[in-house]
């Protein structure tokens, strides 16, 4: 059985192994429970660490999720294996150049920033829009868009009229919930995540394949998808003065040096987040707990 997200990692290891069946998990992140703390933290890690301690695999998404279900014992370091992501299509997620508008000085057209995700409060979305406020106070052109899906099943969620409000006094353009998120990422200069804890975010690494820079937070699994300084800025979490500092910060690079951390981005991309190298690891997954033969990888 192959597992993703907390739910199915616990109930369906538990079914599992009741039955005999082999079991790879794959930890995509530890959501609320973990950033929130207290008896949901402790009562999530006793469920953890009984439904998998018989998996043949556990996958982590960055090593700081790693390194605490080990410290916990929560799986043995037999178990425990890093893997980068979700993976991502290079060819779909192709780069795209974005070229300089009429007047290319950031103090006249301001850079456009993207944050793509659910409206949730874990995911940094009052952050951002305070680092709007804080940012347009000097860059008036810059731009604030927000894409994703509203009313979320998740207690953290940002109630409807609240974005309505933001929206109302001009800070941010909500885009709304699209399948295909493409065409936005082209037309942005930054993309912005200012999530409290994640697994590995798709919304960068897709921005990485695209060649896009990035501003994040310094937490588990946005430090692993940004290089500071090379393919974009990490800042403090739950700080939207920290966040408008490294828009800041970006704004005031010019095109050439934004196009340079765009093509570290991609080459990033390229290196770590290929779904090819995603695969081969649930293959080799798969083999060492005799489910299929040894994958044959001679050239």
């Amino acid at each position: 059985m192959l597992s993703f997200t907390m739910k199915p990692n616990v109930y369906g290891s538990l079914a599992a192994a009741s039955l005999g069946i082999p079991v790879i998990n794959n930890v995509s992140g530890l959501g609320t429970a973990f950033i929130a703390g207290g008896a949901i933290e402790r009562i999530v890690t006793a469920l953890m660490r009984q439904a998998m301690r018989r998996s043949s695999t556990v996958f982590f998404q960055n090593s700081d999720d790693l390194s605490l279900f080990v410290a916990r014992r929560i799986v043995s370091p037999v178990q425990a294996q890093l893997i980068n992501g979700s993976g991502i299509d290079l060819d779909r997620f192709a780069p795209v150049v974005r070229t300089p508008e009429a007047d290319s000085t950031p103090e006249a057209i301001g850079p456009i920033f993207l944050q793509v995700g659910r409206l949730l409060r874990d995911k940094g979305v009052r952050e951002f829009v305070e680092a709007a406020r804080i940012v347009r106070a000097t860059l008036p052109a810059a731009r604030f868009r927000l894409l994703g899906p509203l009313g979320a099943a998740n207690r953290t969620a940002v109630p409807d009229d609240e974005v309505d409000a933001w929206v109302a006094s001009g800070l941010i353009d909500y885009r709304g919930e699209k399948d295909d998120v493409r065409a936005d990422l082209a037309a942005a200069d930054c993309v912005v995540l200012a999530s409290y804890r994640e697994g590995l975010p798709r919304s960068l690494i897709e921005a990485a394949a695209m060649g896009r820079p990035a501003i994040a937070t310094d937490v588990p699994g946005c430090r692993a998808a940004v290089d500071d300084g090379v393919t974009g800025y990490l800042c403090a979490p739950r700080s939207g003065t920290a966040l408008a500092e490294a828009m800041l910060r970006f704004a005031a690079l010019d095109h050439e040096a934004r196009n340079r951390m765009g093509v570290a981005a991609r080459a990033k991309a390229v290196r770590e987040f290929d779904q090819k190298l995603v695969a081969a690891a649930y293959l080799d997954a798969l083999a060492r707990a005799g489910v299929i033969a040894a994958p044959n990888r001679a050239v």
